[in-house]
Protein backbone atom coordinates (compact mmCIF):
# COMPACT_ATOMS: atom_id res chain seq x y z
CA UNK A 1 0.00 0.00 0.00
CA UNK A 2 1.27 3.29 -0.99
CA UNK A 3 2.12 5.70 2.27
CA UNK A 4 -0.46 8.23 0.56
CA UNK A 5 -3.26 4.89 0.39
CA UNK A 6 -1.59 4.03 4.14
CA UNK A 7 -2.27 8.12 5.70
CA UNK A 8 -5.84 8.24 4.34
CA UNK A 9 -7.24 4.46 5.52
CA UNK A 10 -5.93 5.53 8.90
CA UNK A 11 -7.36 9.15 8.54
CA UNK A 12 -10.72 7.84 7.94
CA UNK A 13 -10.33 5.34 10.38
CA UNK A 14 -9.31 7.66 13.36
CA UNK A 15 -12.49 9.69 12.03
CA UNK A 16 -14.75 6.98 12.05
CA UNK A 17 -13.85 5.98 15.51
CA UNK A 18 -13.79 9.85 16.44
CA UNK A 19 -17.56 9.82 15.40
CA UNK A 20 -18.21 6.74 17.29
CA UNK A 21 -16.70 8.01 20.52
CA UNK A 22 -18.79 11.21 19.60
CA UNK A 23 -21.87 9.10 19.67
CA UNK A 24 -21.50 6.51 22.54
CA UNK A 25 -20.55 10.05 25.06
CA UNK A 26 -23.79 11.53 24.22
CA UNK A 27 -25.87 8.13 24.55
CA UNK A 28 -24.05 7.63 27.99
CA UNK A 29 -22.88 4.27 26.73
CA UNK A 30 -20.14 4.21 28.90
CA UNK A 31 -18.36 1.01 28.10
CA UNK A 32 -18.21 1.10 25.04
CA UNK A 33 -17.29 5.12 25.10
CA UNK A 34 -14.17 4.02 26.76
CA UNK A 35 -13.24 1.39 24.56
CA UNK A 36 -13.85 3.26 21.98
CA UNK A 37 -12.13 6.61 22.93
CA UNK A 38 -9.19 3.73 23.47
CA UNK A 39 -9.02 2.70 19.81
CA UNK A 40 -9.20 6.25 19.01
CA UNK A 41 -6.01 7.24 20.69
CA UNK A 42 -4.65 4.62 19.06
CA UNK A 43 -5.61 5.26 15.87
CA UNK A 44 -4.61 8.79 15.85
CA UNK A 45 -1.49 7.72 16.97
CA UNK A 46 -1.13 5.61 14.12
CA UNK A 47 -2.41 8.10 11.58
CA UNK A 48 0.18 10.63 13.17
CA UNK A 49 2.67 8.26 12.96
CA UNK A 50 2.23 7.98 8.88
CA UNK A 51 1.51 11.52 8.36
CA UNK A 52 5.47 12.16 9.66
CA UNK A 53 6.21 9.65 6.84
CA UNK A 54 3.99 10.55 4.61
CA UNK A 55 5.41 14.53 4.89
CA UNK A 56 8.89 13.65 3.92
CA UNK A 57 7.67 12.80 0.30
CA UNK A 58 6.16 16.45 0.22
CA UNK A 59 7.78 19.79 0.38
CA UNK A 60 5.16 21.54 3.27
CA UNK A 61 6.96 24.26 3.13
CA UNK A 62 5.37 24.77 -0.41
CA UNK A 63 2.07 24.56 0.84
CA UNK A 64 2.80 28.20 2.38
CA UNK A 65 0.77 29.41 5.45
CA UNK A 66 -1.70 26.18 5.97
CA UNK A 67 1.23 24.43 7.22
CA UNK A 68 1.99 26.21 10.17
CA UNK A 69 -2.06 27.06 10.97
CA UNK A 70 -2.18 23.07 10.04
CA UNK A 71 0.40 21.85 12.38
CA UNK A 72 -0.38 24.36 15.35
CA UNK A 73 -4.26 23.08 14.99
CA UNK A 74 -3.06 19.43 15.11
CA UNK A 75 -1.05 19.51 18.14
CA UNK A 76 -3.92 21.63 20.15
CA UNK A 77 -5.85 18.85 19.23
CA UNK A 78 -3.87 16.42 20.08
CA UNK A 79 -3.07 18.08 23.29
CA UNK A 80 -6.82 18.51 24.20
CA UNK A 81 -7.41 15.02 24.09
CA UNK A 82 -5.41 14.40 27.50
CA UNK A 83 -7.58 16.94 29.61
CA UNK A 84 -10.68 15.69 27.94
CA UNK A 85 -9.73 12.30 28.98
CA UNK A 86 -8.44 12.74 32.59
CA UNK A 87 -11.69 14.81 33.10
CA UNK A 88 -13.85 11.51 31.37
CA UNK A 89 -12.37 9.23 34.11
CA UNK A 90 -13.10 11.80 36.70
CA UNK A 91 -16.69 11.50 35.28
CA UNK A 92 -16.97 8.00 36.53
CA UNK A 93 -16.42 9.28 39.88
CA UNK A 94 -18.13 12.17 39.87
CA UNK A 95 -20.92 12.20 37.33
CA UNK A 96 -21.48 15.77 38.27
CA UNK A 97 -18.42 16.10 35.97
CA UNK A 98 -20.07 15.02 32.74
CA UNK A 99 -21.28 18.47 31.52
CA UNK A 100 -17.59 19.99 31.70
CA UNK A 101 -16.63 16.33 30.05
CA UNK A 102 -18.90 16.91 27.36
CA UNK A 103 -17.58 21.01 26.75
CA UNK A 104 -13.85 19.83 26.73
CA UNK A 105 -14.55 16.86 24.36
CA UNK A 106 -16.68 19.09 21.94
CA UNK A 107 -13.25 21.39 22.11
CA UNK A 108 -11.37 18.43 21.03
CA UNK A 109 -13.69 17.29 18.51
CA UNK A 110 -13.54 20.89 16.79
CA UNK A 111 -10.13 20.98 17.06
CA UNK A 112 -9.81 17.62 15.68
CA UNK A 113 -11.90 18.76 12.35
CA UNK A 114 -10.00 21.56 12.02
CA UNK A 115 -6.33 20.41 12.04
CA UNK A 116 -8.03 17.51 9.45
CA UNK A 117 -9.51 19.70 7.08
CA UNK A 118 -6.22 21.57 7.25
CA UNK A 119 -4.30 18.99 7.36
CA UNK A 120 -6.07 17.84 4.05
CA UNK A 121 -5.39 21.66 2.39
CA UNK A 122 -2.31 21.21 3.29
CA UNK A 123 -1.27 17.91 1.44
CA UNK A 124 -3.17 18.96 -1.76
CA UNK A 125 -1.36 22.62 -1.93
CA UNK A 126 2.47 21.19 -1.31
CA UNK A 127 4.64 19.99 -3.94
CA UNK A 128 5.94 16.49 -3.73
CA UNK A 129 9.86 15.56 -3.33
Amino acid sequence: MSPTALFFALFALTLALLLAAVATGLRARRRAHIAIVALTVLALGATIWQAYRLGAHYDLASAGAITPVHMFLARAATLSFVPTAVLGLFVLRKPALRRWHGKLAWTSVALAVCAAVTGVCMLLAAQPK
